[in-house]
């Protein structure tokens, strides 16, 4: 179908990041045929579809580079534990027993309420890495059956990982490979496959070299947890006499073809290793907090030249929220209100994001030839004109989730007017509850504590 958006505020984040007043874009068999003046697409286009948004932002999808769908199954809960004092204990008394206790119908229901939760808020891919040992075989086919029923876009893993023994790994890497090659096979446009490592602190160096190998057989990226928390540095230092980095760097893993979410710990001469090697980098503040990890040293990695995009760890789905936390964060943390602008967090949650995943030719950007991943934003509250030059400002300070009115992914809308049109919400948001019901009743009684790996 083609379809024009005309007289809408236009941020194409294009190479020139022009922003077009009274701007339009066709659209015809999903991808972009024109990003012009209004004026100027009338001359050329007849669209069978027209959407007038006037009024309105007009905004590439967002992308999250970094995301636990099955994360939300855990929202709001109410756990039996002492509570954790540092990252490493809320990973033994709660991240590990939920992994323990997911079932492939949970991977299931919480795709399908983390991909709703994505529609609503504007973003149109997101790469997610799935973690549960007794789930493993087909998990991703349950995830990706979700991801296809509402319309977004999703890269997928299974986190691999040698934390109960080598043989789960083992398997962790199977599954990737298998759906690496059906998605491959299939030619699937909104699914893809990658390969995850759960961190090096719960994996071998045999591991990581495998993973490595695989990759660069099925040209797929990597994704890897790394200096989240402080236990992840201290491991490598007491076994392998490294940092982290270091350690990913002589085995061999890094590449530019690989994602290292959080790096929250690194130092100065693991940003020099990062750069040379083109590794990229997922920041997720939102989860940094909530674990209280620290800050990562987003800006030292953007003077030198790493590409970061902006992801949510499996917290909060709403990507402006992450965006205005993102601008705010490094803020006080360098006690510098100058250090961060809008310009380069919308970056992160745009372009940069598909940069990370080698997807800049196709998404990220309003640009003539991509697929027409786009949303329409009408803020509730504007208190101030909404012109070119404060759009970026409106961006960050003003719009919230709730504001994005329309999404368009592969030229479909899959929500008008804030009623999404793939799927039942209300059927979602009961398989969810249903889902977490049975699955919170099944973490009280499992042990809630996992020994610390020593891999």
């Amino acid at each position: 179908m083609s379809l024009v958006i005309e007289n809408g505020l236009v941020v194409t984040m294009d190479k020139q990041r022009r922003i077009l007043e009274k701007g339009t874009i066709a659209v015809d068999n999903g991808k972009i045929t024109s990003v012009e003046k209004t004026s100027e697409v009338k001359r050329k286009h007849k669209a069978e579809r027209v959407i007038d948004a006037r009024g309105r932002i007009v905004l590439p999808g967002l992308i999250c580079s970094h995301t636990h769908l099955y994360g939300m199954l855990l929202r709001g809960a109410h756990l039996e534990i002492d509570p954790p004092s540092d990252f490493l204990q809320i990973l033994q008394r709660v991240w590990w027993p939920m992994d323990e206790a997911m079932t492939t119908s949970d991977a299931y229901a919480s795709a399908l309420i983390g991909c709703l939760d994505f529609l609503k808020s504007g973003t149109t891919c997101f790469a997610d890495t799935y973690s549960g040992p007794n789930s493993i075989h087909l998990s991703l086919d349950y995830i990706a059956r979700a991801v296809k029923q509402v319309g977004i876009r999703g890269i997928l893993a299974y986190e691999a990982t040698e934390r109960h023994s080598p043989e789960e790994g083992v398997k962790g890497i199977k599954e990737n490979v298998r759906f690496i090659e059906k998605t491959g096979k299939g030619r699937e446009k909104k699914v893809k496959g990658m390969f995850s490592i759960h961190a090096s602190f719960t994996v071998s160096d045999q591991l990581m070299k495998s993973v490595r190998q695989l990759a660069d057989k099925y040209k797929a990226p990597i994704t890897i947890h790394t200096s989240e928390g402080l236990g992840d540095l201290y491991h490598n230092i007491e076994k392998y006499g490294k940092r982290t980095v270091e350690r990913l760097f002589d085995v061999g893993v890094l590449g530019s073809d690989v994602v290292l979410a959080h790096c929250v710990q690194l130092n100065d001469d693991e940003i020099n290793i990062v750069r040379k090697t083109g590794a990229k980098v997922a920041h997720n503040p939102m989860s940094n907090m909530l674990n209280a990890v620290g800050v990562a040293p987003i800006l030292k990695m953007l003077r030198e030249g790493i590409t970061v995009g902006l992801g949510n760890d499996g917290y909060i789905f709403d990507g402006f929220e992450n965006i205005r936390t993102t601008f705010l964060l490094h803020k006080v943390h360098h006690r510098d209100p100058r250090v961060m602008d809008p310009q380069t967090v919308l970056e992160m949650a745009t372009i940069k994001g598909a940069e990370l995943y080698g997807l800049e030719k196709e998404i990220g950007s309003l640009e003539v030839g991509k697929r027409a991943d786009i949303i329409v934003i009408k803020p509730d509250v504007l208190p101030t004109p909404l012109t070119p030059q404060s759009v970026l400002g409106h961006l960050v300070n003003t719009v919230d989730g709730d504001d994005v009115q329309t999404v368009i992914v592969d030229g479909e809308v899959l929500m008008e007017n804030r009623k999404v049109l793939t799927v039942n919400e209300e059927e979602v948001n009961a398989i969810s509850q249903k889902a977490a019901e049975k699955l919170w009743e099944r973490l009280s009684v499992i042990k809630p504590h996992v020994e610390y790996p020593r891999i």
